[in-house]
């Protein structure tokens, strides 16, 4: 077990995942999204106007036909024109339901792209302290919501503004008393839809975080589901997972609760106000007051007025729910990258094993303390005051008890963490000063579980050094004594690995991995635990290959089984964080108490 997993890692313990909270966002956080596709969007603004224009004309054109029937009037020319407007009205609305259909799944891509390209890139503490499946969550569940800002109302609000505003301007011209009488009904209505906008907002985020954990805990369980099922915990795990899925169901009726009202308030308000138009406009009609022409007219004019309301109030609900979406969006986007504070400019300017002054050892730990920050905001202190340096071109082995802290130096050289106190220098330079991609092209890294990614043989391969050739490949499994293997399989290269490699033996992926770093000709390998899957034919035709392998490299090696290091050039012991001794295997047996205790433990001495 590394360091890194031992003291750290704030995953769930067993029972309900903490709900996080994060900022709210506002309206304006959507206004990026959208001014990306300003082009389509003013295309469809403009033709949501023209369709405006048309459905205006209507209203004047219906009023015309009731007139011409009360006067027995011929139809034929004024039919003609009611058709050619009622068919560019339904032109312009079938493609403007396209354009939003087509700018609405743009945005939500130009959402996930800018996500995704945020989340690869955050510091690794960020990952620590954050759940997989919850990340997941926000690009896939989340982004999807943006979607509905667009394709259920929100453009349509343009065109549906110039009817709303010409409708009323429509009524006012025919009956000024109903319109009155329509814009206090109008007003409850807006009132109340707005009261519930917020309401639904809230209940979106915790709808949006309940599913992020439903989604953790369904990644969690699906990764683990050899170990679940041979610890015969399946039962209890199913019902931990169906628990928070009722957390999520839950939160789901919040947000059905918040949002119901609003349809009843929509036809609550459409149906009052055409009852009340009709009662009073037929009471001014028998009056004589008003003409059955004029009131059709209004009727219409009506009918244009709530018709935009309706797509208001779905557009209100909408933006509140992505908004809670958003919000969680955001969250991660304003979390600084890992490079957000690298330098410029490169001040390693070649090899590490050629870099900075002739004389500097090719990796040097001064005086160096780190502590990782628990979940809780405490801290967990790791490495105290550690100092020892790595001749060029030699091999370095790391060795002590398990959680002693030396993984944790692969991955401060690595830079997945900065040094709280003292420096790490590669090739004489701060470590600090160079960007990340940079140091990390010096490292040849092979971490203690070997993971391989879902893919091919060859993907894995290739994943540092994309430009390799098959000979290249093969060659570097060759150095792993597993090209053999490889083509035994009628896809060779591209035999599939499986989910994290399942379809490998441990020791394949080990070896795996180790090809990779060797097919990366990086200056310098840091290998933790890199034969520990490994039986003992493997890991002598391994540890032969490294000897080539290591020819004109600097290689630092973590290992528990000291026969693999015991012809290190230097050997660093470990414990609790601080170095204690420093020498070749006989002089440690001699010196050391803690590694004549490893030794004679394995039978070494």
């Amino acid at each position: 077990m590394t360091t890194t997993t031992a003291t750290t890692t704030p995953t769930r313990r067993f029972g309900r995942a903490r709900a996080e909270s994060g900022p709210r966002a506002r309206f304006a956080d959507l206004l990026p999204y959208l001014r990306e596709h300003r082009g389509v969007l003013g295309v469809v603004i403009g033709i949501s106007v023209l369709g405006a224009l048309a459905s205006l004309a209507q209203p004047l054109l219906l009023q015309q036909v009731v007139q011409h029937v009360q006067h027995d009037q011929p139809l034929g020319g004024l039919i003609a024109i009611i058709a050619v407007v009622v068919a560019f009205a339904a032109i312009t609305n079938g493609i403007q339901h396209y354009l939003l259909q087509r700018t609405g799944t743009s945005v939500v891509l130009s959402a996930r792209q800018r996500l995704i390209r945020h989340l690869l890139r955050l510091p690794v503490a960020d990952f620590d302290r954050r759940r997989t499946g919850d990340l997941v969550s926000r690009i896939g569940t989340d982004t999807t919501l943006l979607y509905a800002v667009l394709t259920q109302g929100l453009v349509d609000a343009a065109g549906g503004l110039i009817t709303f505003i010409g409708a009323l301007i429509g009524m006012l011209v025919f009956d000024p008393l109903l319109l009155g009488i329509t814009v206090l009904i109008i007003l409850f209505a807006i009132l109340v839809v707005g009261g519930l906008a917020r309401r639904i907002r809230t209940a979106s985020r915790q709808q949006q975080d309940a599913v992020g954990r439903l989604t953790a805990e369904v990644e969690r369980s699906i990764g683990a589901v050899r170990t679940i099922r041979a610890s015969g915990a399946t039962e209890r795990e199913t019902e931990a997972v169906v628990g928070v899925a009722r957390d999520a169901w839950t939160a789901g009726l919040r947000v059905a609760t918040a949002s119901a009202p609003v349809v009843p308030v929509a036809s609550l308000t459409l149906n009052l106000a055409f009852l009340v138009v009709i009662g009073v406009g037929g009471y001014q009609v028998a009056a004589g007051a008003t003409t059955i022409a004029n009131l059709s007219a209004f009727l219409f004019f009506l009918f244009l007025l709530v018709m935009p309301l309706g797509q208001a109030f779905g557009a209100a609900s909408s933006v509140a729910s992505a908004l809670g979406a958003l919000g969680r969006i955001t969250e991660v986007l304003d979390l600084p990258s890992e490079t957000a504070t690298d330098p410029a400019d490169a001040a390693l300017t070649g090899p590490a094993n050629a870099a900075g002054a002739p004389a500097a050892p090719a990796i040097e730990f001064d005086h160096v303390s780190f502590a990782y920050g628990a979940e809780d905001g405490s801290t967990i202190d790791v490495l105290h005051d550690v100092s020892f340096a790595v001749p060029r071109g030699t091999r370095t082995a790391l060795v002590g008890p398990s959680g002693a802290g030396k993984s944790t130096m692969l991955s401060l050289l690595e830079r997945f963490y900065d040094v709280d106190a003292g420096t790490v220098r590669l090739g004489g330079v701060d470590i600090r000063r160079l960007p990340r991609e940079v140091l990390r092209s010096q490292f040849g890294y092979v971490e203690q579980d070997a993971p391989a990614l879902a893919g091919t043989i060859r993907e894995n391969l290739v994943l540092a050094a994309p430009l390799a050739t098959e000979d290249d490949c093969l060659a570097a499994l060759d150095a792993v004594n597993l090209r053999a293997a490889v083509l035994k399989h009628p896809q060779g290269l591209d035999a599939p690995v499986g989910e994290e490699g399942v379809l490998l033996s441990g020791g394949e992926r080990q070896r795996l991995a180790i090809a990779r770093a060797l097919l990366a000709d990086a200056p310098v390998l840091l290998l933790d635990e890199s034969t520990s899957n490994l039986d003992g034919r493997n890991e002598q035709l391994l540890r032969e290959s490294l000897q080539t392998a290591s020819v004109g490299r600097t290689v630092v090696v973590i290992a528990h089984r000291l026969s693999t290091v015991v012809d290190a050039d230097q050997i660093v012991v470990v414990d609790a964080g601080r170095t204690v001794a420093r020498g070749r295997h006989e002089e440690l047996v001699e010196s050391s108490p803690l590694y004549r205790e490893l030794a004679a433990s394995q039978l070494l001495v």
